[in-house]
């Protein structure tokens, strides 16, 4: 009987595993894996940031590589992506859900940096 609850258990955390990949699979990248190249491939293209009850889109203005300060452990070298929103609303620093037809969803702190003109620019960093 013993044995048959550990093939049980297993089987169900085999099946969590399973339904946890296939979800981050649907969902776009994975945030511990995105690289400068993840985005660098998508500038000029519109991000949608879901605002609850409804979306805005920004556009991806620049992905650019930051210096690499040799931190031990570092999954990816650092880089910093700039986002221009035409809406004049400011938005808080914070992490947004963001939807792009490339990379999928990805959940990204945004701080805004600068207001000019045409809008407001909302920066990323990843290190």
């Amino acid at each position: 009987m013993r044995h048959s609850n550990l093939l049980i258990n297993f089987n169900q955390g085999m099946k969590r595993k399973y339904l946890q990949a296939k979800r981050e699979k649907a969902s776009g990248v994975r945030m511990a894996i995105v690289t400068l190249d993840h985005f660098a491939r998508c500038v000029g293209e519109g991000f949608e940031v879901d605002m609850g009850t409804g979306c805005l889109v920004f556009t991806l203005t620049e992905a650019r590589p930051l210096p690499e300060r040799g931190f031990a452990g570092m999954v990816r070298a650092p880089f910093s992506l700039l986002f221009r929103s035409v809406s004049k609303v400011l938005l808080p620093q914070q992490i947004y859900r963001l939807r792009n037809a490339t990379l999928g969803i990805l959940d990204i702190f945004l701080v805004p940096v600068a207001r000019d003109k045409d809008g407001i620019i909302y920066q990323a960093v990843f290190n």
